[in-house]
């Protein structure tokens, strides 16, 4: 027997266009708790990002237009962040081709035992 419980994914994205782009979208029946969120600029110029947590049609601001140095890696979590089932975490670029994004997630089922 094999029991389903919790996984550990990452969701990564190249920013190549300034339209929101969506990063992870929590499954049914899980909730998920980003644990990191790393932004890095490779275009030598600097960029900003956007983040947002979508419920529903509610849309919520996590990181509203913020800055990142030419060349580094940002983290923009400073603690956990927990997701429920169907939302979703999108990111947008002011600039596109310059930010790559991975955030670190652990996603939990409810715990079931598989014959």
């Amino acid at each position: 027997m094999a029991v389903q419980g919790n996984t550990f994914i990452n969701a990564k994205k190249d920013l190549t266009d300034t339209s929101a782009t969506t990063l992870y979208t929590c499954p049914s029946a899980t909730t998920a708790v980003i644990k990191s969120i790393l932004v890095n600029d490779d275009s030598g110029s600097g960029d900003t990002i956007t983040v947002t947590l979508t419920s529903g049609s509610d849309v919520f601001s996590l990181f509203k237009v913020k800055a990142v140095s030419a060349n580094t890696t940002v983290e923009l979590l400073t603690g956990p962040l927990v997701v429920q089932e169907d939302e979703i975490l999108k990111v947008t670029a002011a600039t596109a081709d310059r930010l790559h994004v991975v955030a670190s997630i652990l996603e939990i089922k409810p715990r079931q035992v598989v014959a």
